[in-house]
């Protein structure tokens, strides 16, 4: 069997690994893997430096959007030996330029029997339902990452539910497991006074990590003066949440780190982490990442975030933009050293129970299967 990944964005964050860790496990079952990315971006790199038997084929990301009869055949040829496509749904682009709708047109003009499979986690508004469902394949299907997303799909955008599928992703239990802290959560030493906060992410608007920074700084003043947070990322708002630092004269509270793929030497110096997310968010990987650790999360109400950041039990949700929330919710994790011990361990069985990603890369699979079985009756 051949599965293709379609991964139009040059960013890395979340999806991005999900991609990688799917390539992983499809090989290991002995599937083909074809991967359709910009040259430019972070997941064509990775394939050039770690799989050498993934067929690899990347594009200007850019010029693409012309959407020029080459691009088509370019996208047509990568496709033409898959079985299944995956397709991540990314913000559309200039001349209306959509992955998922490219895709679809690449399919039915070069005549290719493949199934197109998109998968997403956010609610966008405004977003077309054909980012999701292109009309012009019959037999295509989505994949909702989150509870939240699959029914938004099915009530908002009328997606039938014989073509829509819930299954949520899940992190490598056993990687962590190996990975034990040598100084564990339990034990962590409380008696240096102050909290240290982790922040990881993309650097961008979205994420909101400015709204963070402007609770610390009233946190600095009135609290905790000695508080820290580490952000961990890259991304176009670097400069920007640099700058607002110097404003907020926290130099000696925040700590830049760049992205990193093995972010445990990160999570290991936290006493909890926090998302401070403002749109598009889906279930981040850093929020699985975190419980896998017992270590709480206090996370804007956005998204599929309360699926598994559920308040009082394995973090604190907060109002999206509401700095006070964050003030108030970092104070309560420091402050009630009982309840935050809870809500980490809280956080591991809900992790232990439903996201370990062997289990959750097999219901992709079956998924898949499922998908040949009905295609072969058609």
């Amino acid at each position: 069997m051949h599965i293709a990944f379609i991964e139009d964005t040059e960013l890395y964050g979340g999806t991005q690994l999900w991609v990688l860790d799917a390539v992983d496990f499809f090989l290991l079952q002995g599937w083909k893997i074809t991967v359709i990315t910009p040259k430019s971006g972070w997941i064509a790199k990775e394939c050039q430096k770690n799989y050498e038997s993934v067929n690899l084929t990347t594009y200007d990301y850019l010029d693409i959007t012309t959407q020029t009869k080459n691009y088509v055949q370019l996208w047509g040829n990568a496709l033409a030996n898959s079985d299944i496509a995956v397709c991540t749904v990314h913000p559309p682009r200039d001349n209306n330029f959509h992955c998922s709708i490219f895709a679809a047109r690449c399919i039915q003009d070069m005549g290719i029997r493949v199934i197109l499979v998109t998968k997403t986690g956010t609610i966008v508004p405004s977003y077309h339902r054909q980012y999701y469902l292109p009309d012009q394949l019959a037999n295509s299907r989505v994949i909702g990452i989150t509870k939240t997303i699959y029914q938004y799909l099915i009530q908002e955008y009328y997606i039938p539910e014989e073509r829509i599928i819930h299954i949520y992703q899940g992190i490598d239990l056993n990687y962590f497991e190996d990975k034990k802290r040598e100084t564990s959560y339990l034990n962590k030493q409380l008696s240096e006074g102050r909290p240290i906060i982790g922040c990881i992410g993309s650097l961008e608007d979205r994420k909101g990590q400015s709204y963070l920074l402007k609770a610390i700084e009233k946190l600095k003043r009135n609290h905790l003066p000695n508080i820290q947070v580490i952000i961990v990322g890259d991304g176009p708002d670097e400069a920007t949440l640099k700058s607002l630092v110097s404003e907020l004269n926290l130099h000696s509270n925040i700590s830049f780190f760049p992205f990193s793929r093995d972010p445990l030497k990160f999570f290991l110096m936290c006493d909890f982490v926090v998302l401070p997310s403002i749109s598009k968010e889906g279930l981040p990987n850093v929020i699985l990442e975190s419980f896998s650790l017992t270590i709480p999360v206090i996370a804007s109400k956005i998204g599929g975030v309360s699926e598994i950041v559920r308040n009082g039990y394995t973090g604190i949700l907060v109002e999206p933009r509401n700095v006070e929330d964050l003030v108030n919710a970092i104070l309560k994790l420091w402050l009630d050293q009982t309840s935050r011990i809870k809500m980490g361990l809280n956080g591991r069985k809900v992790i232990v129970n439903r996201h370990d990603r062997k289990t959750q890369m097999f219901k992709f699979q079956e998924f898949f299967k499922s998908l040949l079985r009905i295609d072969d009756n058609c």
